[in-house]
Order: structure tokens, then C-alpha cells, then sequence
């Protein structure tokens, strides 16, 4: 079970830019938690809705348990993987936590050795190794949920890593492996890359 052991490199994000953290459109892990057990999964489908409060939504399938326990306890965590995590985010995305436990009797963080801690609001471990975390509270939509398998949570706790993330920021520079990455297709993912900050830009005079 989660481990609260503190990471000094981890620190609360303001909710108001919980948002941030996932604006930049990364790959997600979702764990979820209910009656003793715990299942992670990844999710290349989610996105911020709203800062104020904070809000998310990701794509869950039917088939997976870790929706399965989202819904029975109406909480998850959502939390963006580092590129030195790909070849664990890719076989959290492709194997089945609920088969794991009826055939081996262990769950994915133990099948894969996962380190977890507590989160400070909701009950879902948080995998450590991370860039950023954030613990969600269900909004429950039945017929969203039923007809698209989109689920929406209102962020209730965020954490990031503070060598890439401070002050509402991203910065990777000197931090390659903690880069995030992006899912495109059978196994195949982008990293970040360098920031670059928009100039002011006057429009052009009629006449």
C-alpha cells in the first residue's frame, strides 16, 4: 500500500495552476483505489476543462478495472510519467491489473515493483517517479461516462516536481530524464522538447 515517505523534491501546486500541468498534453497514468484494491493504468486521452476550480477529464475504457474502481469510490489520480518511465508506461498500458490479480494474486505496483505514497486527499496510491501528480475527485456524469467512457474530476490536490515544475512553469532544461512524454501509436511516443515563449505581435496597420 502507498508509502508516505517524504520526496523533498516534490511541492503542492497552487490549484488554480493545477491546470499546467497538464496543458502541455502528456501521456497519464491513472490509478484508482477501492475496498483494498488498487489498479494504475495509462491514458493517452486527457486534458484540463478548467482552472477555477480546476478540472480534468480522461478517457477510460469499459473494459478496464481501474474505471472499475474509479467508479465504486468516486476519487483517482492522475499523474504525468517521465521519458525514463516509457517502457513501464507502455506495459501499464497494455497489460490488465484485474488479470494480474486473478491469476498471479498481485496487483501491477507490485508485479512491476512500483513505489507509491499517499496522497493528501484522496485515497489512490501515487506513483512515485514522477513529474506531477494530481488527486481528482469524480464528477459523476452516468451518461457521458456510459456513452463516450469520459470521465470528469475536479482536482482537489496537485503536486509536482520541482526540478521541472515551479512557480507555474515547466522547465526541463538540464532534467532530460524527466521529460514528459506523448503517445502516438503502438508504443510509439514523443518527449518534450525546448520551450519557447511567444513575442508580442502588433497588428498590421491599414492603410
Amino acid at each position: 500500500m502507498p508509502d508516505s515517505r517524504a520526496d523533498h523534491s516534490r511541492l503542492p501546486v497552487e490549484l488554480p495552476k493545477a491546470y499546467r500541468l497538464l496543458n502541455h498534453g502528456p501521456t497519464v497514468l491513472v490509478s484508482a483505489a477501492a475496498g483494498g484494491k488498487r489498479n494504475i493504468m495509462a491514458a493517452a486521452w486527457a486534458m484540463p476543462l478548467d482552472f477555477a476550480p480546476p478540472k480534468v477529464a480522461v478517457v477510460l475504457d469499459k473494459s478496464t478495472w481501474t474505471r472499475r474502481l474509479l467508479e465504486e469510490s468516486g476519487e483517482f489520480v492522475l499523474q504525468v510519467p517521465t521519458v525514463s518511465q516509457v517502457d513501464l508506461t507502455e506495459a501499464l498500458g497494455s497489460s490488465s491489473g484485474l488479470a494480474l490479480l486473478e491469476q498471479e494474486g498481485t496487483d501491477k505496483f507490485d508485479a512491476y515493483g512500483l513505489g507509491s505514497f499517499a496522497g493528501t486527499v484522496v485515497g489512490a496510491p501515487l506513483l512515485e517517479g514522477c513529474a506531477a501528480w494530481l488527486e481528482c475527485k469524480l464528477l459523476p456524469e452516468p451518461a457521458t461516462q456510459q456513452t463516450y467512457d469520459l470521465f470528469l474530476g475536479e482536482v482537489v490536490a496537485a503536486h509536482a516536481d520541482s526540478r521541472v515544475f515551479s512557480n507555474g512553469r515547466w522547465h526541463f532544461e538540464g532534467h532530460d530524464a524527466l521529460r514528459t512524454i506523448h503517445h502516438v501509436a503502438g508504443g510509439h511516443f514523443l518527449v518534450d522538447g525546448a520551450a519557447v515563449d511567444a513575442r508580442p505581435l502588433a497588428p498590421r496597420q491599414a492603410g
